[in-house]
């Protein structure tokens, strides 16, 4: 093993020797109406089987975290255990939505914590995106909305050269973008908003920056991006990332802060989309820190909400803007 730094971050590099003990997962029936349930089913099977596998080998944290996954009612349109893990959940009617947010997390993020992170439910995919379902049920629209936690990607260690690069956010806009024209074959009329936290944030902006590449029309579904905790996406300005509604915010005591926005020889993420030369809306992300942006209650859950909802005339720009 060895230990350096880059730009301040700590790199640690280590080889494990262990064979991964989960399978592969087998073949799912295709995205569409007619199949939606069927591949829930699937999908489930997947969950019972890594599940079974955990509890051979003694792997505890993931018996815990893959029982949470098979709770009643929990619908999933992906799952894949092998590694860090990958999983996308749906809360909500995805078939009769009228808006759907995706969630796309950053860092750290493994199915082990799809439910709890760092000791809270809405820090991790799954209880953020319970947490913006319930706080458009306390606007009466959450029968319009249905919410995807996408952990449909490699989310990289924060510290490890992967956080420096986007190496890892193309191969997760590919996989973005494959899944809006899954999206766009079970539901053509839904519009779609993308909540991007943290290094998830870089993946929807390479996701963006593809243009009318594979998935174009799929694409021309999403009218809002939101960035929030950001390093930053690649892109030079929101301009660059098309014509949808570009959105940035960041928690006053969020670290990312004081994380340096360049991008030179590969190296780096771009310039800060809260910086007013990026050209974002800028919305109230209120006091919290780097985990707290679907803290309920809070302002930035609210605004959150109302950018998932496509209502801007709502959302409330940061006192600083």
């Amino acid at each position: 093993m060895y230990v350096t730094t880059i730009a301040g971050v700590l790199l640690t590099t280590a080889g494990t020797g262990h064979a991964d003990p989960y399978a592969k997962p087998g073949p799912m029936p295709s995205m569409s109406p007619a199949t939606l349930n069927l591949r829930y089913a699937a999908e489930q099977h997947e969950i019972g089987d890594a599940l079974a596998t955990a509890r051979n080998v003694g792997d505890q944290p993931r018996v815990r975290a893959l029982e949470a996954l098979q709770q009643p009612g929990r619908r999933f349109l992906y799952f894949d255990p092998r590694g860090r893990g990958r999983a996308i959940e749906v809360v909500g009617d995805l078939t009769r939505a009228r808006r759907v947010a995706v969630l796309v997390p950053g860092a750290d993020t493994t199915i082990t914590d799809f439910d709890h992170k760092a000791g809270k439910t809405w820090a991790a995919p799954g209880g953020a995106a319970r947490a913006v379902y319930d706080q458009a049920r306390k606007s009466g629209a959450h029968d319009d909305l249905a919410v995807v936690a996408w952990l449909g990607y490699a989310a990289p260690k924060t510290f490890s050269s992967d956080v420096l690069t986007d190496e890892r956010a193309g191969e997760g806009a590919v996989e973005l973008r494959k899944f809006l024209v899954g999206l766009h074959r079970v539901n053509q009329d839904a519009k779609v908003g993308l909540l991007c936290h943290s290094y998830g944030s870089v993946v929807c902006g390479r996701a963006a920056l593809e243009g009318h590449g594979p998935g174009g029309d799929a694409w021309k579904q999403v009218t809002d991006i939101a960035l929030f905790g950001s390093p930053g996406t690649t892109a030079w300005s929101a301009a660059r990332l098309g014509d949808t509604r570009v959105w940035a915010g960041r928690g006053a005591t969020d670290w990312m802060e004081d994380v340096p926005h360049v991008r030179i020889f590969g190296l780096g993420l771009g310039p800060d989309p809260v910086s007013p030369s990026f050209g974002a809306r800028i919305f109230d992300a209120g006091p919290g820190g780097h985990s707290d942006y679907f803290t309920p209650g809070s302002r930035s859950l609210r605004n959150l909400t109302y950018i998932a909802l496509g209502r801007p005339s709502q959302v409330t720009p940061s006192p600083q803007a």
